[in-house]
């Protein structure tokens, strides 16, 4: 099985954290081919993409209050950002849905991106925006918020509280807020701020994330609509004989969907990179 048979597994088989960085990654695959200029070693990205704060451009465009969630520029930018989105997301999926992960992430980038653009404009200051910090941060404060106590190993450092890692983050932000990238982190705050309130309002039972489960059923039922046949009523004054071959076939599909389920099984419980090369080209196989 080739590497990119393997991507695409592992896409099919991951759950939405995993999808969610091959998103991002893409994005900036696409961006990196089309808007990056080797001459000055920059991305310039269009006011159609990147959330800009003059209204004429928002207005204009207002997907990019999500676009801009999912492009980056610069590798670093993306690099750093996708390891903090990973640990995010692993924390945040051991309590939550991914249905209320993904609702968090787009309603977040939404408020983090209308924040950012108000706050400009009522400043006076005109500038785009790009990256996934702000949606990232919410699940980050979300997490933290329905469990600060929660124990996290780092790397050279050991045990720590998750609200420590969480306030030195937020306190990084705060220190940086005159110095560089002054929306990005007034973007990062907002982000911090609908994680907490996304927590608080679902702990008094309201979850904001089914906004977004809604709509995307919404468009998923109005693509997916099949026909309606008539009803037809069909009597039968017989008893049909099992056919020799069709009762093969369908032991032979339940032999191969055991498989399939066991494999499955083996992969929540040590992860995809466990399987072996047979059982992954054997997954592979199945799904075609």
């Amino acid at each position: 099985m080739s590497i990119i048979d393997d991507l695409k597994l592992q896409y099919k088989l991951g759950g939405i954290a995993q999808r969610m960085i091959y998103w991002n990654v893409g994005c900036f695959l696409v961006s990196l081919v089309f808007f990056y200029q080797f001459s000055t070693g920059l991305f310039s990205l269009p006011s159609w993409l990147a959330l800009s704060s003059n209204p004429s451009d928002f207005l204009f465009y207002p997907w990019t209050f999500l676009t801009y969630a999912f492009l980056h520029d610069g590798f670093l930018h993306l690099f750093f950002n996708m390891i903090v989105l990973n640990f995010s997301s692993y924390l945040f999926l051991t309590f939550f849905t991914q249905k209320q992960y993904l609702g968090l992430y787009l309603l977040s980038a939404v408020f983090a991106g209308l924040f950012y653009a108000a706050t400009f404009y009522f400043l006076g200051y005109q500038a785009s925006i790009v990256g996934a910090s702000a949606a990232i941060m919410a699940l980050l404060v979300a997490v933290t918020t329905y469990q600060p106590l929660m124990q996290v190993r780092l790397m050279l450092i050991g045990n720590v509280k998750l609200w420590h890692v969480t306030a030195v983050i937020l306190l990084l932000d705060l220190m940086q807020f005159q110095l560089s990238n002054m929306g990005g982190h007034v973007s990062h705050l907002a982000g911090a701020f609908f994680g907490f309130l996304y927590i608080k309002l679902l702990q008094n039972g309201t979850d904001l994330s089914i906004i977004v489960t809604k709509i995307i059923d919404f468009f998923a039922n109005l693509f997916n609509r099949k026909p309606k046949t008539p009803f037809q009523k069909v009597h039968k004054n017989y008893k049909a004989q099992p056919n020799p071959k069709t009762t093969s076939r369908i032991v032979t599909r339940d032999k191969t969907q055991q498989q399939i389920d066991e494999i499955l099984d083996k992969i929540s419980q040590s992860g995809y990179d466990c399987l072996t090369k047979e059982e992954k080209e054997f997954l592979f196989k199945a799904g075609k």
